[in-house]
């Protein structure tokens, strides 16, 4: 094991030397832009060791990322003084993680979101899910992406830092069709923004919908009741008792899914409003406006008291704006935090809920020959 962890600080230092990503060698001025280290993160429960990387900007800024899961296991960034602050919920030890996580920071695939019923047709033949959330496929089934042990190379890019995930996914795992190959870069950039890449392709017709499901709590402590959004979507997509899509695409006017201008995710959130009870709160996907597939804003969140603002973009056609409804005081994640009711809030870029059911509905269909891309980025800044 100390041959391993001593092997990723040589790659490290030959990347601080001569770095050479896609055959371009980089230059001595973008080495500077930051930095990566490793160390044992503990093991699963089959003796597989785990890393945990840290990469590290000029600004101070800094990402932990582990390769169980892909999961972001920190996150600091600086408030308006300038000091740091853990921005994301999460566990000190592996163990935790393997225990008890409500996908904490996690990696998810192969198909983010719910899927009705556990089932879907695509080429004529229908595909059976592990059942896993009420009635309802979530987040992958039993042992997602956010449970599997990722392949990793470390990169210099212009931009900054970057951790390179692979990992690929065999025909019939978790009842998804296709061997699905699945290549994932994380990038933290000089400009205090973590970028994910997503890159995938498969052997056979499959259903891939990808994103990341940090819980994020911008004052880093208490509710996040307080936190000012902003979501450019003038429709949303209401769902039933059980979460699922009905397959109208509302519009938001006049109702509590308003957030074109920023209002506290507080402010409406108590209402008696049937889509609201659904969901304990906001568990809903927002159509946003701009074209699929275009790199472009999904949402920007700022809280008061640390002046932190997070700007989120996506290439991706929705985003699921969770407002952490079922964190109950049962977890107690990193320093002793115990975790209760609105701790904490997720925004996840994606194509929308139970697509592979919904045809009317952006495809999420990759076919032998195609690449599956998204990307997207968590972008941190201050108001002062």
């Amino acid at each position: 094991m100390t041959d391993h962890y001593q092997w990723h600080k040589i790659v490290f230092v030959a990347l601080g030397a001569a770095a050479l990503v896609g055959c371009m060698e980089l230059s001595k001025d973008s080495l500077r832009k930051g930095q990566i280290s490793v160390k044992p993160f503990g093991e699963t429960t089959d003796g597989t060791a785990v890393s945990l990387y840290t990469l590290s900007n000029n600004k101070g800024a800094e990402v932990g990322i582990c390769n169980y899961g892909g999961l972001v296991i920190f996150l600091k960034v600086p408030d308006r003084q300038g000091r740091l602050g853990d921005v994301v919920l999460g566990y000190d030890a592996l163990a935790d993680y393997l225990k008890d996580s409500p996908y904490f920071g996690a990696l998810i695939g192969r198909y983010g979101n719910r899927i009705a019923k556990g089932k879907f047709t695509l080429d004529g033949k229908e595909y059976t899910l592990a059942v896993n959330n009420g009635p309802n496929a979530l987040h992958g089934g039993r042992k997602g992406f956010d449970k599997v042990v990722w392949e990793t190379r470390l990169l210099a890019s212009l931009e900054g830092p970057s951790l390179e995930l692979r990992y690929v996914s065999k025909d019939g795992e978790e009842g998804y069709p296709g061997n699905l190959s699945v290549m994932t870069v994380y990038t933290l950039t000089e400009d205090n923004a973590l970028r994910i890449e997503y890159t995938a392709t498969t052997d056979k017709p499959t259903v891939v919908n990808l994103t990341h499901h940090s819980y994020f709590n911008l004052a880093g402590g208490g509710d996040i009741l307080s936190h000012q959004v902003m979501l450019p979507a003038d429709k949303f997509t209401p769902v039933d008792n059980t979460l699922i899509p009905t397959g109208e695409l509302r519009p938001v006017d006049g109702t509590p899914f308003d957030f074109r201008k920023a209002t506290t995710i507080g402010a409406r959130i108590g209402q008696d409003d049937e889509q609201l009870k659904f969901g304990n709160g906001y568990d809903h996907n927002w159509v946003i406006n701009k074209p699929m597939g275009q790199l472009g804003l999904m949402a920007r969140v700022s809280e008061p008291s640390s002046g932190r603002v997070m700007e989120v973009w996506s290439t991706e056609p929705g985003l699921q704006f969770y407002s952490g409804n079922f964190l109950d005081g049962t977890l107690k994640g990193k320093g002793g935090w115990v975790y209760h009711f609105r701790n904490g809030f997720c925004m996840e870029p994606q194509h929308y809920p139970d697509s592979p059911n919904r045809p009317d509905f952006p495809s999420v269909v990759l076919k032998p020959g195609q690449v599956y891309k998204n990307t997207i980025i968590y972008k941190f800044s201050v108001q002062k």
